[in-house]
């Protein structure tokens, strides 16, 4: 128990319809296109631009931005402010990955060469942030 709460409890905060069903596909549609564009062309600001992505996400967007299948599961396990009921995220889970895989597609076609000792999408591992130099 942490806060007087049990560690797992079904959310019961209602959240769906198409208004958020279409916020959720455009917050991770924003995710995975700031991810793939910082990551091949300004590596070394991708953790910035993520998390400055997910802050302004969750402040305008209506569904707060879960952007993330997981982060939607572990949602609907606690009944907070921030939870989902479990009936709702099905919806959500269709929405974000919908919007992660139309902005995979856009992103790998406007990138198409991805960095040399890219990883999956093309984006570079962080231990590789090293070979690149802000002045490129």
């Amino acid at each position: 128990m942490m806060f007087g709460e049990p560690l797992f409890f079904s959310s019961e905060h209602v959240r769906t319809g198409a208004s958020q069903w279409l916020s959720e596909f455009i917050a991770s549609f924003g995710l995975i296109a700031v991810i793939i564009g910082c990551s091949r062309s300004r590596p070394a600001a991708t953790p910035f631009a993520v998390a400055t992505y997910i802050i302004a996400a969750y402040w305008l967007t209506s569904s707060t931005s879960f952007a993330n299948p997981a982060v939607t599961l572990a949602r609907s396990m606690s009944n907070t402010f921030a939870g989902i009921h479990s009936v709702d995220t099905p919806g959500f889970i269709i929405a974000q990955l919908a919007g992660a895989a139309a902005a995979t597609l856009l992103f790998c076609w406007l990138y198409p060469a991805a960095p040399k000792g890219a990883t999956v999408a093309g984006t570079i591992a962080p231990s590789d942030f090293a070979d690149f130099s802000t002045t490129k």
